[in-house]
């Protein structure tokens, strides 16, 4: 059972998160108001994951990125926020978060995103993908980063990360091509692997700049 820690100033939100993980099957060791009791929690449980919100009071959640990381290097940090800027988002790709969502993303979604992220993937509200890719395609350009030149990427690969750019889940593609979440999450490591990238976020960047799919 993966361990979870949440972090947001609004208790209302915090507790209804935290009912609503808990009968997800969802190991809810502790939640936080602050940023700076987060920092301690994440030192003493070392959670699976930290679900934290943008703006926190005292530190931003930014800041509160980095100590947990040092705190707890094999928790995933994934950011729900009300914030829908470009800037924000970058800045916490940057950070090493493994998420972006927004707090009106719905919740069985958000557990689908937080099961892809406990599985090494990456979450990014479907509102927010433009956003993203388009801060990475410039990003990726301004350091000249190229993914290896001509890899055999299948149909289904393609596909896949097409969907995987529209901002869906593991889940969801799986549902919508008819196959398991395993065999998804198989073919993203092999995506991975053919174009020697190191996330779903920089593959499907580089197969948008190819021409092979398209980012709307």
């Amino acid at each position: 059972m993966a361990t979870v820690v949440i972090v947001d100033d609004a208790e209302l939100f915090r507790e209804a998160l935290k009912a609503a993980f808990v009968r997800e099957g969802f190991d809810v060791v502790a939640d936080a108001g602050s940023g700076v009791k987060a920092i301690d929690i994440a030192r003493e449980h070392q959670p699976d994951l930290v679900m934290l919100d943008l703006l926190m009071p005292g530190m931003s959640g930014l800041e509160v990125v980095g100590a947990i990381m040092k705190a707890s290097p094999k928790s995933r940090v994934v950011l729900l926020t009300s914030s829908e800027s470009a800037d924000d988002l970058l800045a916490a790709v940057k950070a090493g978060v493994s998420g972006y969502l927004t707090k009106d993303t719905p919740l069985p979604r958000l557990v689908a995103a937080m099961e892809d992220v406990l599985e090494g993937g990456a979450a990014v509200s479907p509102d927010m993908v433009g956003k993203l890719f388009a801060a990475l395609r410039d990003l990726l350009r301004h350091h000249g980063l190229t993914a290896a030149r001509s890899p055999e990427l299948t149909g289904r690969e393609l596909e896949i990360l097409t969907l995987v750019g529209a901002g869906k889940t593991s889940r969801e593609i799986a549902d919508e091509l008819f196959i398991s979440e395993n065999t998804v999450r198989n073919h993203v490591r092999n995506i991975l692997d053919k174009l020697r990238l190191k996330s779903r976020f920089e593959a499907v960047t580089w197969a948008h700049r190819e021409g092979l799919i398209e980012i709307r």
